[in-house]
């Protein structure tokens, strides 16, 4: 046996896992928390009750740009050090895989230590049907923690959540079989149609790009966001590393700070393509206090240039997350 399959079966002796194959059913995976946080800083998700990490893991491109050993050691590490929130997407993947698939090699041996999210793109029923089941198959699981409507783009589209052959009644029946526990959504395109899917629906969150638009133009942090949070949603960022791609100067250090250190946000979703990172954001994230308002005041003048950068890609035609780094 090679190394690499000793190094996997003694992680998952050490985190006590259940037997490869059988999984925790919802009922009896809520009855009392099995997730530790080692220590780490956690937030309560919204009214679902569940107490996460304040770093979430994303499961996209960045992690997706490593090879599937590597990528399953950063899995392996995050659950370690207590970063039990696991977020991916249908629409992940490389040339070689898909996020999915990659999680479920090592999910199904630890699947009642991890919180799951993934996300459907499909606004039609029998489509979004498809992928949900496609999902469950691909993570081999028989439950999902979290399950997200993908990439709101506009108003219209919102309004049709609801209707009899959209996204939304399908992922209320999963909900009622106890298949899904909660249902949020994302975007990172529109505040007013972010702030209209947390009006009409009674969703549980939010996973919203960080405000990267001139002030006025998306305000996200401003409308949406207090929004959601007021109405119990648990309000989760992304894109928080980007701005370094446009600010060179900005450290991961203080990006990191900055987006927990924000208003109504409850935690951040942050990709990571090596264990080196990883440990890192998580040490950022033990010695965590929040910045002060001068602080944070000096960083959003920084992050000027990046918020009135026209070339974003994921705010051009055609993005989806998976395509770029998270």
């Amino acid at each position: 046996m090679k190394k690499k399959d000793f190094t996997r079966r003694d992680f998952i002796k050490t985190t006590g896992a259940i037997t490869a194959g059988a999984v925790l059913a919802p009922s009896a995976a809520c009855s009392s928390s099995p997730y530790d946080a080692k220590g780490l800083p956690t937030a309560l998700l919204g009214k679902t009750g569940v107490r996460i990490p304040r770093l979430i893991m994303g499961l996209g491109s960045r992690f997706m740009a490593v090879d599937e050993e590597k990528g399953l050691e950063i899995l392996e590490t995050a659950l370690s050090r207590g970063l039990y929130y696991w977020d991916t997407a249908a629409s992940y993947k490389n040339a070689e895989q898909t996020s999915e698939e990659r999680l479920g090699k090592i999910l199904k041996s630890v699947r009642n230590r991890v919180f799951l999210s993934t996300k459907v793109s499909e606004r039609n029923a029998d489509d979004a049907k498809r992928t949900i089941e496609n999902s469950l198959k691909q993570l081999q699981t028989d439950y999902i923690d979290l399950y997200q409507i993908h990439s709101v783009t506009n108003e219209e589209e919102v309004r049709q959540f609801g209707a009899t052959d959209g996204v939304l009644p399908v992922l209320r029946k999963y909900q009622e079989e106890g298949v899904i526990k909660y249902i949020g959504f994302t975007g990172h395109k529109s505040a007013k149609a972010m702030k209209l899917a947390a009006e009409m629906y009674d969703f549980d969150t939010m996973l919203i790009a960080l405000n990267h638009q001139e002030k006025g133009k998306q305000p996200f942090e401003e409308q949406p966001v207090p929004f959601a949070a007021k109405k119990g949603m648990g309000v989760l960022g992304m894109k928080v590393i980007r701005p370094r791609e446009t600010v060179t100067s900005l450290s991961a250090d203080d990006l990191v700070k900055y987006a927990l250190s924000l208003k109504n946000i409850t935690a951040a979703v942050i990709g990571h393509d090596s264990v080196e990172v990883l440990n890192k954001n998580i040490a950022t994230l033990q010695s965590f206090k929040p910045l002060s308002d001068e602080r944070m005041q000096e960083l959003r003048v920084e992050l000027d240039p990046f918020y009135r950068n026209k070339n974003l890609p994921w705010m051009q035609p055609g993005y989806y997350d998976g395509m770029y780094w998270a």
